[in-house]
């Protein structure tokens, strides 16, 4: 039992950390939508949220699926 538990306290330490840094960094995401300090278009908005749902899809399903794994990179 002393090992699921380390496995859980170490989940634990990192899920909170982990998400912790995705909520900063999502709201570092969020400003950019300042048009008094930032020019985009529409496009760039879209492709934007379609790489952050596409992510959190992917999360979901490794959630689902214990843990496969998918790279990708973002540009503009």
């Amino acid at each position: 039992m002393k090992k699921s538990r380390d496995k859980r306290a170490k989940f634990v330490e990192l899920a909170e950390a982990r998400v912790a840094k995705a909520i900063v960094v999502l709201r570092l995401i969020g400003n950019l939508a300042n048009r008094n300090n930032y020019e985009y278009g529409d496009s760039d908005s879209a492709k934007i949220m379609t790489a952050l749902e596409s992510e959190l899809k992917t999360l979901r399903l490794k959630f689902k699926l214990d843990g496969s794994r998918e790279k990708l990179n973002f540009k503009l």
